[in-house]
């Protein structure tokens, strides 16, 4: 069990996607993504295994929660900057985490 301590450690923030690409260097089909997170995170960018539900076209534009403060993970060529967060169904198919309401970027999930 974690403690709230441990927890509020976790720095969960809402992002904008402005940019999605194919990973085809990848293992597994994924995007890499371009994630804006306001004037205090700034731009982000990820690798998220959302292929199977979400096209590109559909991403740009949309918000999402993600993990700020882990350490960046290189990935083939590719550097990501943060964890995009979604709930893992059946196959690795991922419904992405996100607002009800559009918020500001950069806002703490807690």
């Amino acid at each position: 069990m974690l403690t709230w301590e441990e927890f509020e450690k976790t720095e969960m923030r809402v992002g904008t996607i402005t940019e999605a690409n194919d990973f085809p260097e990848a293992h597994k089909p994924a995007y890499q993504l371009t994630i804006d997170f306001g004037a205090e995170i700034g731009i982000r960018k990820s690798s998220a295994q959302i292929t199977k539900r979400y096209t590109k076209e559909v991403l740009v534009g949309r918000q999402i929660v993600a993990v700020v403060n882990f350490p960046k993970k290189q990935i083939g060529k590719f550097m990501s900057e943060c964890l995009v967060l979604g709930a893992v169904g059946e196959e690795g198919d991922v419904i992405l985490l996100a607002p009800d309401f559009k918020v500001e970027n950069g806002l703490r999930i807690g």
